[in-house]
């Protein structure tokens, strides 16, 4: 599940528990005094508002006083369904219709300009204080931020693989914008076709629109739980699994003609019920759960509870702690706190390298000076304004705002590509080639250095995109697909099949066999998952069971050793645990189990294999320290021995020496290639980080992208040993 998760309140002003739904006069600036004085506003409503941002704020601080403070959304989602809901039900009474045009136009004049003013300022932040490697993917943020899609744009990144060490967004709190925005779009068209039919009909208004309520929301229901399991990063970010909270609110509203004839004892054990069941889950739950599935349940049955017994509880119920002075400040500014606080939060994480629980604190303090200023200047003035109140104008301000909102992400966009500016023809350095070709290790040329001459290619701005071709042709199997996928590169009707097999460490070097295929008559074929070692154990990934890549482990070993059968396998991976015969611990011995037994099925198939060694962890994002330190790269190295020992080499060595591999690494004493036993080990280390401290840049080329990760250009220049490698062991 991921780590983020925001809230959103809709305008107070709006809210359908008021007499008529009257805005507030102009010139009553005093949030406090607004809500005192207006004896129609839900007191409790506001300071649940204010709760639900207490849950949110701290916790994005990284307080964990309430480690479930991510609950908070889903409590703001079940107020706007009832806000939004009774709005609509209001003027569905007194009209017999619903305006759409009306109620977008009341929504962008309340939401975009704040939105936009924070998007733009975002813009600026980024731009003077967050590295340069982080531009492009925020400016894009601000856009799909600006356009209120940003949510699906988070959820394909959330299970992109090439996407995992991007670091959160300064704008990643506009999902749940996007989420509300795409609510607002939908659901009064549903209500009013719920409407409509029901007049055709001749049935009740309101049984019609409690059975259209069902439809949508035991789907919505059904379909979060399946994904919360299955595919919970992007089961968090997506729309249809968060459209069944908003019904809460909504079955709340359409009721609320009833609910202030609950017995006034029920309604105060209610009340109060539905305010601890909310404090519960922000105080038992914590970010491992998978969300939003049935967990959901308890926060936002408890927020609709409270919502549906406060009339009726009165001032025994829960507005007696939530309806001081302070509940309904913080109520009031809760949207302007939620747009200022992330930004500001991210902004200082990335300038700083990390900031501490206490900044943070002070930093989620101090967006009340922001919130309190969007409050006053923007969101008060033009909600207060005639000129603005008619429809075309408030209609025409959204899209202005949208659109500056729009330019300024675009700006940023353009400011990335031109610092990026051009790259290196790869045909004009030399990588590993700069090495010795016998004896790379401790080869002067791979010594880490201040500043290189000639420049660096691929740029470091635009290193995750050096990535090989198989990604974009969607070969790459992502984690939660059992299914195998495959890239041919090469002659069809070559004599000599080469498969490479595993997970994102295999696939890196494909590009070196996409060179070595032009000279060879050689076909390749990939076999690739995300994070899964080739191996016949099960190993874990976000804490739970790998089942998917044991399912595709197992499809891609019958290929190989069936109809798909190739002459050599080259497999890699990174994995060195997996789960035990009882699933309760991992071990190393397991996994090193696992690997012999897929290896020694393949070569009683007649399948030559070589194993490639794990490249060290690198434990930073070297491309980007490179990005931000051209003229200081030594900033940028690590220990050798330290990247070694972390990384998945160990385990691939015991096995490759369990089952007699030929080691056939530059320098081997059996380079001679004695002893056929159809297994080969293959240590490309020493080309790779020839000295103790490993070096970003060698030949002119950066050697690292996402983690640790080879960049493909580097891989590119492996070929020649790659080639020689494979000669010891028979493959020409």
């Amino acid at each position: 599940m991921t780590l983020i998760a925001d809230g959103l309140k809709v305008d107070p002003n709006d809210s359908p528990d008021r007499a008529d739904g009257p805005k507030r006069r102009a010139g009553r600036n005093d949030t406090t005094k607004a809500a005192k004085g207006n004896s129609r506003i839900r007191r409790d409503i506001e300071g649940l508002r204010a709760v639900a941002t207490f849950l949110v704020l701290p916790y994005h601080a990284g307080l964990m006083l309430f480690p479930g403070g991510f609950v908070g959304v889903d409590v703001f989602f079940v107020i706007s369904g009832f806000v939004i809901t009774g709005q609509l039900m209001k003027e569905v009474d007194r009209t017999g219709r619903v305006g759409l045009l009306g109620f977008y136009a009341r929504r962008a004049k309340r939401l975009l300009p704040a939105a936009s003013v924070v998007l733009g300022a975002t813009a600026v932040m980024t731009w003077l204080w967050v590295p340069k490697i982080r531009w492009e993917t925020t400016g894009g943020d601000i856009v799909a931020s600006a356009l209120y899609f940003v949510n699906w744009r988070l959820a394909d990144r959330s299970v992109d693989y090439l996407a995992e060490d991007i670091t959160p967004s300064a704008v990643q709190h506009y999902w749940s914008l996007s989420v509300e925005e795409q609510f607002y779009f939908v659901w009064p068209i549903l209500l009013l076709g719920a409407v409509v039919l029901a007049a055709r009909l001749g049935v009740r208004r309101k049984p019609a629109l409690l059975v259209g309520l069902a439809l949508v929301a035991l789907p919505s229901f059904a379909w979060a739980v399946h994904q919360s399991f299955f595919a919970s990063e992007r089961a968090y970010f997506i729309t249809t699994t968060r459209m069944w909270e908003f019904t809460i609110g909504a079955f709340v509203a359409i009721l609320a003609t009833r609910l202030d004839r609950i017995p006034k004892g029920l309604a105060i054990v209610l009340a109060w019920a539905g305010l601890g069941m909310i404090l519960l889950a922000g105080r038992i739950y914590t970010s491992e759960i998978t969300w939003p599935g049935y967990y959901a349940v308890l926060p936002t049955v408890g927020a609709g509870l409270m919502i549906a017994a406060g009339v009726a509880a009165g001032p025994k119920g829960p507005v007696a702690i939530l309806g001081n002075r302070f509940m309904l400040f913080i109520g009031y500014l809760t949207y302007s706190l939620y747009l200022w606080h992330w930004p500001l939060l991210i902004v200082a994480r990335e300038h700083f390298g990390g900031i501490s629980v206490l900044t943070g604190l002070v930093i989620v303090t101090a967006s009340v000076i922001p919130a309190w200023l969007t409050f006053h200047l923007v969101e008060n003035p033009l909600r207060n304004s005639k000129f603005v109140g008619n429809t075309k104008v408030s209609l025409s301000l959204g899209v202005n705002c949208t659109l500056i909102a729009v330019v300024a992400g675009l700006m940023l966009v353009a400011l990335f590509g031109k610092a990026a500016g051009p790259t290196i023809d790869p045909a004009n350095v030399k990588g590993s080639m700069a090495l010795s070709a016998s004896s790379p290790k401790d080869d002067p040329a791979g010594e880490p250095v201040d500043s290189v001459q000639g420049g660096i290619t691929p740029n470091p701005l635009e290193a995750p995109k050096d990535v090989p071709d198989l990604y974009a042709e969607g070969c790459q199997v992502d984690s939660d697909v059992a299914e195998v996928a495959t890239c041919e590169y090469g002659a069809a009707d070559a004599k000599t099949t080469i498969a490479i097999v595993g997970d994102s460490k295999a696939a890196q070097w494909v590009p070196a066999f996409q060179v070595l295929a032009k000279t060879h008559d050689w076909r390749i074929v990939t076999y690739t998952k995300s994070a899964c070692q080739f191996s016949t154990a099960t190993s874990v990934l976000d804490g739970e069971p790998y089942d998917t890549c044991r399912e595709w482990g197992g499809d891609v070993l019958d290929r190989l050793t069936g109809d798909e059968k190739p002459d050599v396998v080259v497999t890699a991976g990174q994995r060195d645990s997996a789960l035990t015969g009882d699933g309760d611990d991992m071990s190393e011995d397991t996994m090193q189990a696992g690997l012999e037994d897929a290896w020694t099925q393949l070569r009683d198939a007649g399948i030559e294999v070589v194993v490639l060694a794990d490249t060290p962890q690198t434990g930073s994002d070297v491309y980007a320290c490179v990005s931000e330190h051209q003229d200081d790269l030594t900033q940028c190295t690590y220990d050798r021995d330290h990247g070694v020992e972390a990384s998945g080499v160990g385990v691939q060595k015991a096995a490759a020496d369990e089952l007699g591999a030929v080691d056939i690494s530059p320098g081997a004493a059996s380079d001679s290639g004695a002893g056929d036993t159809g297994l080969y080990f293959l240590d490309l280390v020493d080309a790779i980080c020839p000295t103790d401290e490993c070096a970003p840049v060698i030949g002119n080329v950066l050697v690292y992208r996402q983690g640790s990760h080879i960049t493909k250009t580097y891989i590119e220049t492996l070929a020649p040993r790659v080639e020689e490698a494979l000669a010891k062991a028979g493959v020409r």
